[in-house]
């Protein structure tokens, strides 16, 4: 593989990009999360016992030292999360191991507290954990003061793996899970209204006939599972380019009919791993003028080219083949159709596991040997005895740290369904269990859910004043309303939604999290209406809080124009299930109980924080987003970010053309003549021109000369 600068700066920048997002939504969610009147105080779950620093699983217990409370302190790892990322992102030299260690720890620490309130973590927080960390490995060290080093490739090769892992295993989880949709192929007709946040597109998608979906079914499989197998450590250029093509294709498929979440985000910013150099310098280099002669290339050489292309058509082939056998797909050529099915069973897919998963681990050790070799030759390669022993230093300590998150990352790669995790060296898995606090490495594919053929379940809030008249409460980036438009979430993480979408797909009514929502809810508390809804015009309980307050759980479809007549304007419909939460009020004992099962149940009124300047810094800021959505901050911090490189873009170019063009040779400056000079020039026109003429074709003979002509 080639030099590797380019994709490594895209892909520092996109990370940092992401982080500023990350850390903004979750800002923008803390007083309704974990503040004092949200849903989870965080202060009700911090340990009462002080531990040394270095034991400490968060950043929380800082807090007092600056004379914060532990909401504000939240607060503050957000906003130096999001500084820290800004400058990342808008000035090449902050892209530095020392900021990337900052944010992770920040987001780590975010990450432990959400562990210690109960929450369920999405996959994107392991993922992002763990390409901060790889992050960390890649980006420069500004002590050493050297934008590009030898074993760039070494460190940069670490993200190709994990981007293969996470393509790998979120593709064979859907089949050794033993999901009935996807071995009958109906899996994506169902995903698309099953999803986290479906957008409008999904609906129109939806609409298409049932053979198209069942063979994106299978466009889908093969993107995840045959593609990267013999794309993502093809030693063919070409062949990695063809799989960073997919793998763009189908994460923008997700973006436009699911919301751009920071998952897919992640996962194109992996996907910069399988391009090098060459594929950005292509586009900018000098084209060739026309006739000049190209060199011309040895026998060796050629029969090399050949070769390669050979490969290249039987993988392309081999992908065709297993898209056409393992999926028996067959044209109707008399209906204009595909049918599509799959060839094989659980069973069979489980055995090509086992083979495979061992395959792919030396895959992966033979590809990583090549690049370690490949950096360390280079680094021999260097002038100058000090710069080469410099070199292989820093090469031998980032190949050994690359090793070791290597191995590391063995161990939840062969923890998932249909995997065996044995074959694992014991010291390693001891390693892995030492440091598995420190999320260095994720585990992707294990906690896939079966997909449901009955619809997309929802909980719906209902309150009411007298328990006779009841009205919904429907929150702003997930379905209530059957009419109401799919919202545009964008790149904001809602965290409440997230909750219940998982809470109603898992039937649990019991959740920490969900009882205190509903005494908030009771309550009043506006930092919790605020994540339901931003708008007080939506929220029917605006003025006064509801005296009772109650849960269903609804089924809810895609409506079809073909078929339901009767739902031409709406875009769901949805079916009652049953109930999800009793009927329940502020004094009611089932609530009590529960909150003080939950350990909710606050004891002590709230003591009010000290005054100090840094919490009345976070006080004013926190005034002025208040009210804000989150989806809203977010686009705003994008199109400001947008618009300051469009101003760099353009002062850029206005001082690239202002610059002055250095005199030639050919065109020095003329010294003003004198006046006799020019006298004796206007004498002679004729003569001049004559003479013009005459050497003008003398100067077309010459040209027509055989020897000009060779």
């Amino acid at each position: 593989m080639g030099e590797v600068k380019t994709p490594r700066q895209w892909f520092l920048w996109s990370i940092a990009l992401i982080y500023v997002c990350a850390f903004a939504s979750t800002y923008v969610q803390i007083p309704g999360l974990y503040g004092d009147e949200g849903i989870l105080p965080v202060r009700l779950q911090v340990p009462k016992v002080q531990r040394p620093l270095l034991e400490q699983e968060s950043l929380l217990c800082l807090g007092p030292y600056l004379g914060l409370e532990p909401q504000q302190t939240l607060e503050l790892m957000c906003l130096l999360g999001v500084a820290l990322g800004l400058g990342a992102v808008l000035l090449e030299p902050l892209r530095d191991s020392l900021i990337y260690l900052c944010l992770q720890a920040l987001y780590l620490s975010l990450y432990n507290v959400s562990i210690m309130s109960f929450y369920l973590l999405s996959a994107m927080d392991v993922l992002l954990l763990e390409a901060g960390v790889l992050a960390v490995l890649v980006a420069p060290l500004g002590l050493l003061h050297s934008s590009y080093r030898y074993h760039d490739p070494v460190s940069f090769w670490l993200t190709r793996w994990l981007f293969f892992r996470l393509t790998f295993c979120t593709g064979v989880s859907k089949l050794a899970s033993g999901d009935p949709a996807w071995y009958d192929l109906s899996a994506l007709s169902h995903h698309l209204e099953n999803q986290m946040s479906p957008t409008l597109l999904a609906w129109y998608v939806h609409q298409l006939p049932d053979w198209l979906l069942r063979l994106g079914a299978v466009v889908v499989l093969q993107s995840e599972i045959i593609v990267p197998l013999v794309t993502f450590f093809a030693p063919i250029r070409r062949l990695r380019l063809f799989g960073f093509y997919v793998q763009l294709f189908l994460q923008l498929c997700y973006i436009l009919t699911g919301n751009c979440s920071l998952l897919n985000l992640l996962r194109i910013t992996l996907s910069f791993s399988l391009l090098d150099d060459d594929h950005f310098n292509s586009n900018s280099s000098p084209k060739k003028k026309k006739g000049q002669d190209k060199k011309p290339r040895s026998y060796g050489q050629a029969l090399v080219s050949y070769l390669t292309l050979l490969v290249e058509l039987a993988v392309y082939l081999f992908i065709l083949y297993s898209f056409i056998t393992l999926f028996k797909i067959q044209i109707n050529w008399e209906e204009k159709t595909l049918s599509s099915k799959t060839s094989f069973n659980q069973n069979g897919f489980n055995a090509f596991l086992e083979v495979f998963q061992e395959l792919t681990i030396w895959i992966g050790v033979l590809s990583f040997t090549w690049e370690a070799v490949s950096a360390m030759l280079n680094c021999v390669c260097t002038r100058g005895i000090a710069s080469k022993l410099w070199s292989l230093l820093q090469w031998a300590v980032i190949t050994a740290a690359a090793a070791a998150v290597f191995a590391l990352s063995v161990v939840p790669y062969t923890s998932m369904s249909g995997m065996s995790v044995s074959k694992v060296l014991p010291a390693v898995r001891d390693a892995y269990s030492a440091v598995e606090r420190y999320q260095l490495v994720g585990a992707y594919g294990i906690q896939h859910r079966l997909i449901s053929a009955e619809g997309r379940p929802e909980i719906i809030l209902e309150g009411s004043y007298d328990g006779l008249t009841w009205t919904e409460m429907n929150p702003m980036y997930k379905p209530g309303n059957v009419n109401a438009v799919p919202p545009i979430v964008g790149p904001h993480q809602p965290r409440l939604e997230w909750l219940m979408w998982q809470a109603a797909q898992g039937g649990d009514d019991t959740s920490p999290w969900f009882t205190g929502l509903i005494q908030r809810l009771l309550q009043g508390k506006p930092e919790v209406v605020r994540l339901l809804q931003v708008d007080e015009a939506q929220y029917p309980f605006s003025q006064r809080p509801p005296a009772l307050i109650k849960a269903k759980l609804y089924n809810y479809h895609f409506t079809d124009p073909a078929k339901d007549k009767t739902h031409l304007q709406n875009w769901w419909r949805r079916q009652y299930k049953k109930e999800f939460f009793p009927i329940v009020n502020l004094d009611d004992p089932t609530l009590n109980k529960l909150l003080e099962e939950s350990g909710l149940k606050e004891k002590f009124p709230v003591q009010p924080g000290s005054d100090t300047p840094v919490s009345q810094v976070l006080s004013l800021i926190r005034g002025h987003v208040k009210g804000l959505s989150g989806s809203l901050v977010l686009s705003t911090l994008l199109a400001t970010l947008a618009g300051i490189f469009l101003i760099k873009a353009i002062l850029s170019w206005a001082l690239g053309n202002r610059k002055p063009r250095p005199a030639s040779a050919d065109h020095k400056p003329k010294k003003p003549k004198e006046p006799s000079e020019m006298a004796e020039k206007s004498q002679a026109p004729a003569t001049s021109n004559r003479g013009s003429k005459k050497d003008s074709n003398e100067k077309k003979d010459t040209d027509r000369s055989p020897r000009k002509r060779k």
